[in-house]
């Protein structure tokens, strides 16, 4: 737990086609921890749209952005396009390297992976990517949240509402964290039973597989490249 009186700078980074609840879910929690300021950063401050169109724009530009104290990573359909860019990885990188604590959400891990982060690492993704992180040098690890070190990993779009509230806890104390979470109100009751590959039934499993086939492939071909060029070796089969 950082001293309390130590004030925190936390920012988000905002690309081009993210899930939006993977920042504006952790945004309700990050945006509540006392004696901290938030931002969110972008390349441009130009608006960009979330895979459903929802209009964002950042707060300043990845080249503005002080150094972090704590850095939040979110993912969506758009990462794929961030994995081999240079500026954001290198922003990513030199943001992660100085700050206290990392939070990736979903495939915004994946993000950290390209960035060279998770040699070594527990971490975890969204479902349909969490086989990937091998090939990053990650060890994959199929929880909602996961903390290795002063790293926070969650799982898919939901979960960064849990992982932004273990984050919170870590960084000023449990009372602080579930005052937030009392605010929020954030005491989930779904009406199904669906919400992991585990629970969903088989046809809806299936159909939710091949609405993103074609952005899996894509998503592997690039690991593999990266994997290669990173020197990973993915640990032997069975």
């Amino acid at each position: 737990m950082i001293p309390h009186d130590q004030p925190l700078k936390i920012g988000s980074l905002l690309f081009e086609g993210l899930d939006q609840i993977d920042l504006t879910g952790p945004f309700e929690v990050l945006s509540q921890i006392p004696n901290s300021t938030y931002s969110v950063y972008a390349r441009t401050t130009d608006p960009v749209q979330d895979i459903h169109g929802l209009r964002l724009t950042a707060d300043a530009t990845l080249a503005d952005a002080p150094q972090l104290d704590v850095l939040h990573v979110p993912g969506g359909f758009g990462q794929e396009a961030l994995m081999e860019d240079d500026e954001v990885l290198d922003w990513i990188r030199r943001q992660a390297l100085g700050a206290h604590s990392v939070f990736s959400v979903c495939t915004g891990a994946l993000l950290c992976g390209a960035a060279g982060l998770l040699q070594g690492r527990r971490a975890t993704t969204h479902w349909s990517a969490i086989h990937l992180l091998p090939y990053f040098g990650a060890i994959p690890v199929d929880d909602r949240v996961v903390v290795d070190g002063n790293w926070v990993f969650a799982g898919g779009v939901t979960a960064g509402i849990d992982g932004a509230l273990q984050l919170a806890a870590e960084l000023r104390g449990e009372p602080a964290a579930q005052r937030i979470q009392l605010a929020m109100q954030y005491a989930p009751e779904p009406p199904f039973d669906s919400g992991t590959p585990e629970t969903a039934p088989a046809e809806v499993l299936e159909a939710a597989k091949r609405s993103v086939a074609k952005l899996t492939a894509q998503r592997e071909a690039t690991a593999e490249r990266i994997g290669k060029k990173l020197g990973v070796e993915l640990p032997a089969a069975g």
